[in-house]
């Protein structure tokens, strides 16, 4: 892959300009349960110098009984407002291992109106693989306001979703993997159904990337005619908790694929209710 996309960026291309205005760099951190590990404290214990932490767990709808909720545009533009991130900055995004976490904050800030946001791709795995500079100083915040605006054409909700199962009207690609998406492995999360959405595709998010860097478009591509998915049709992302969709969301967005939305419920919504359609195996 080249140093950059229109939406990830090289370590060495961000190295160069740590220091130059207009540049906001956000630790969207986040690991489930099961993995153990404490993003915000790991943030505090080494960053990308100048970077703001995201917590994913906090800017979210409050009142949703749903994990990771997308928030109002008030909500959100309250919490990257006190990070001094400002909607004409040049935002670039990171996590741990790369491409995991990091591509639903970098669609969170796109769809509230951020123009130019990128993915630093290897994540800060692969910033520390090549030595770069890490900092425990907290990041000095100047005050900004993000004017946000929603672009709620990005989102499904579940009664899309269902219209979509009915009628076929777009194409639902699920970023669980595949042992998950047949039912063969249990959800992580309590009372959820195993399986899948009928007639649904399995895109694993682990498989878009490698060694935590986007893969090349003619692999990208591949990877979808395998899965089924067809680019020319409208594409509904899914995953878990609406999380790792977004990396499939960004893989559409660098073929040039801009028909998609999110749904932002994902299996945690529809695999918790009784009144929803699954299935389990490859197909269905």
């Amino acid at each position: 892959m080249s140093e950059t996309t229109q939406f990830t960026i090289s370590s060495a291309w961000l190295e160069e300009r740590l220091d130059k205005p207009g540049l906001s760099i956000v630790d969207a951190s986040w690991y489930l349960p099961a993995q153990g590990r404490d993003a915000k404290r790991e943030y505090e214990a080494g960053h990308i110098p100048g970077a703001v932490f995201f917590d994913q767990d906090a800017v979210v709808d409050a009142v949703s009984d749903l994990p990771h909720t997308l928030p109002d545009a008030a909500t959100f533009q309250r919490h990257v407002s006190a990070m001094g991130i400002s909607k004409s900055d040049t935002i670039v995004v990171y996590d741990g291992p790369g491409l995991f976490s990091a591509p639903r904050v970098w669609w969170m800030f796109r769809i509230m109106g951020a123009e130019d946001v990128r993915v630093l791709d290897g994540g800060l795995d692969g910033w520390r693989a090549e030595g770069r500079a890490l900092t425990n100083e907290p990041t000095k915040i100047a005050p900004s306001v993000f004017n946000a605006a929603l672009d709620e054409t990005r989102v499904a909700d579940i009664d899309a979703v269902r219209k979509i199962v009915e009628d076929g009207s777009a194409q639902i690609a699920d970023a669980r993997p595949a042992r998950r998406f047949t039912g063969e492995d249990p959800e992580p999360r309590s009372g959820m159904r195993s399986g899948h959405m009928p007639g649904a595709r399995n895109v694993p998010a682990s498989e878009l990337s490698r060694d935590g860097r986007l893969r090349a478009p003619q692999e990208l591509r591949a990877l979808f005619e395998q899965a089924g998915v067809d680019l020319d049709r409208p594409v509904v992302t899914s995953c878990g908790s609406g999380v790792t969709a977004a990396a499939i969301t960004l893989a559409l967005e660098t073929l040039g694929h801009t028909d998609n939305r999110l749904y932002d419920g994902s299996w945690s919504e529809w695999g918790g209710r009784e009144d929803t359609q699954v299935v389990t195996g490859k197909e269905g």
